[in-house]
């Protein structure tokens, strides 16, 4: 045991006093990756199929560019690749096989939501933060899986 300024302190004298809260604090970054993949993978499971059924409602307000831009979507069927793309990826998420694919592949969506946001609907903004805020969470947790995709030169064989 040690004294410090009159108090005990027998946890610092030990010599592994700080590896039981460092593992804790491992294992909980573990738990909130896999509960940010399974939410962000739910998240565009559900609203990319919501582009083939409608099984949710549009906002009952909507201004007039989005509601132009929301048509010629879908009359163009342009709305059914980007829907597709967010269900596999969705898929691939919560099943948690290629989750580094679907992140990169989900990086490139996630762009285009916001942007829509920012654009034409601000309203809705919020929804596209917390996606964001929990693809940087599963995105962080997998980093060193991005490492041969910053090579500077490839090397071809």
């Amino acid at each position: 045991m040690r004294f410090h300024s009159g108090n005990i302190d027998a946890e610092a004298s030990r010599p592994d006093a700080n590896v039981v809260p460092a593992r804790r604090r491992a294992r909980a970054r573990v738990i909130i990756a896999h509960i940010a993949r399974v939410l962000l993978g739910l998240i565009f499971f559900v609203f990319g199929l919501n582009a083939f059924v409608l099984f949710m409602p549009p906002p009952p307000v909507l201004p007039p560019f989005v509601q132009q831009f929301t048509s010629v979507e879908y009359a163009s069927h342009f709305v059914y690749l980007p829907a597709a793309v967010q269900v596999i990826c969705g898929i691939l998420l919560l099943t948690n096989q290629y989750v580094p694919l679907a992140i990169v592949t989900l990086a490139a969506v996630l762009a285009n939501i916001l942007w829509f946001h920012v654009t034409m609907f601000p309203a809705g903004i919020a929804q596209a933060i917390v996606a964001l805020v929990l693809w940087f969470i599963v995105a962080w947790s997998i980093r060193s899986t991005f490492t041969p995709l910053l090579v500077r030169k490839p090397e071809y064989r």
